[in-house]
């Protein structure tokens, strides 16, 4: 080898190594500087605070039960909605879900990033993590948007990590699906198809297996780092416990539905219908509350509804189906137009109707007219639509039979039956032509025993027992 390309390897090696410690340094110095200006505060990580639906109104729940264990506590979100402001997140804590704030939250603004791989998203977050940090260190952290790979580094900082976990980032069960190739939808089609002659599918399937097992080892690393970790589901709790090995610090906590809100204004609606009962009972209402995601499978409850009209006797009142959903992006659209579609090829177009994007009031409107409430997504974590139908007097009929809806919803109450679980069509359409065929009397019992079970999913038992879980940690924060 030359002398003078000796000479340039020598330099690139010291240009690397110059770089390496420079970084090292500069991180050194963000994490000695942050440990020694932490705040008095509690630092909820959510970068998208303007995603509605349960996720959001956990925050904003969870931020006034910290403030009412202690007022003097200041509480800073870390978010990238770049429009924001105390003002305005109090605010839309108290118009879009009702929950009233003692003071506005401070808020530190990140970065965004695009939301892709399990991989991307979770080593992304790790990075807005960092940049927030480094612009304000509180005393503890808590993560209420699931994303556990920020937990050891806020353990450097030297913070208390507390985390509301939703669902697991990745479960036992994604890992097997992929294994026996199941084409759900979080498993590729070109992985899951099932091609034995053709090499690259079975090495693809088994490339994914590996990344899969990788990653859920990485992910129980991360997340044995917190201190305390609440989860919202039974279901949900087993698979973290399972993952993160810290079964003593893991405690679940029902997320906060607003169950008083919907009884208040359906006991209302209740007597109206009381008056005209024979008019309502000529077209029973079944209800469909779920963003148009693939994995709601709402095409599962068309057919089934479908199924169930084909089936009744002859002089039986018919149905209607109510969709009621949001649309993200054009791939929604383009789903609820199919499903539109569908609806015309099964022949039942006339017998249901699409809400999308319905304002809230206009969803109790109609949660106040319908008998009874469909779903069907397999492994739902919990089912916030499910106790909302339950809070309503909506009979759940085929909540899918598996996670939260079998192992925390539906469930009897007091020894009475409080829905139906379902996991195929034939199933769905039984439990509709069940329950159609009830006596008033028997529908009306079975109503009554669901509201009563839905009130176990109320904001009040959440607060309570989200604030016995936290007061340990605070105690122990110098707080």
């Amino acid at each position: 080898m030359a002398r003078g390309d000796l000479m340039g390897i020598r330099f690139l090696l010291w240009v690397l190594i110059c770089v390496i410690t420079s970084l090292l340094l500069n991180f050194l110095s963000a994490i000695i500087k942050g440990r020694i200006n932490r705040k008095k505060s509690v630092g909820f990580f959510h970068p998208y605070t303007n995603d509605g639906g349960g996720g959001e109104r956990v925050l904003w729940c969870a931020v006034k039960a910290f403030q009412e264990v202690n007022s003097n506590l200041d509480c800073i979100i870390y978010t990238g909605d770049h429009d924001a402001s105390p003002e305005s997140l109090l605010a839309r804590a108290v118009d879009r879900f009702g929950v009233k704030l003692l003071q506005p939250p401070q808020w530190i603004e990140e970065g965004t990033y695009p939301r892709f791989t399990m991989f991307g998203q979770s080593f992304g977050s790790v990075y807005l993590c960092w940049e927030a940090l480094c612009k304000h260190t509180p005393l503890v952290y808590i993560d209420t948007s699931g994303y556990a790979f920020t937990y050891p580094l806020v353990r450097v900082f030297g913070c208390k990590v507390l985390c509301y976990t939703h669902y697991p980032t990745i479960s036992s069960d994604m890992v097997s699906r992929v294994r026996q190739q199941d084409p759900m939808y979080n498993n590729d089609p070109l992985i899951a198809k099932r091609y034995p002659s053709q090499a690259q599918f079975i090495w693809l399937s088994r490339c994914k297996v590996i990344y899969y097992t990788l990653f859920s080892w990485m992910y129980g690393f991360a997340g044995s780092c917190a201190h305390l970790a609440v989860v919202n589901s039974s279901w949900t709790q087993a698979h973290i416990v399972k993952l993160w090995g810290i079964p003593r610090r893991t405690k679940r906590i029902y997320p906060p539905c607003d169950t008083k809100g919907l009884q208040v204004v359906t006991y209302e609606t209740l007597f109206k219908h009381e008056l005209s009962l024979e008019r309502s009972i000529n077209t029973p209402t079944i209800i469909s509350v779920a963003q148009f995601r693939p994995e709601k499978a709402h095409t599962l409850q068309l057919e089934a509804f479908s199924v169930a009209i084909k089936k009744l006797d002859p002089g039986s009142p018919r149905p209607k189906l109510q969709f009621v959903g949001s649309c993200r992006n054009q791939e929604d659209e383009q789903r609820l137009q199919k499903l539109k579609e569908k609806a015309i090829e099964l022949n039942v177009e006339k017998d249901v109707e699409f809400y999308r994007n319905l304002l809230y009031r206009d969803l109790v409107r109609l949660l106040g007219g319908a008998i009874a409430g469909i779903h069907s997504m397999v492994d739902e974590h919990f089912g916030v639509s499910i106790v909302e139908y339950m809070a309503a007097g909506a009979v759940p009929i085929g909540a899918h039979n598996s996670a939260g809806p079998k192992m925390d919803i539906v469930l009897e109450e007091q020894g009475q039956q409080t829905g139906f679980l379902a996991q195929n069509v034939e199933e769905y359409a039984d439990a509709i032509i069940q329950l159609l065929k009830m006596s008033d009397a028997e529908r009306l019992e079975m109503a009554d025993a669901a509201r009563r079970r839905s009130r176990r999913f109320s904001e009040e038992r959440f607060y309570d027992d989200f604030k016995a879980a936290i007061s340990p940690v605070l105690c122990h924060s110098s707080l």
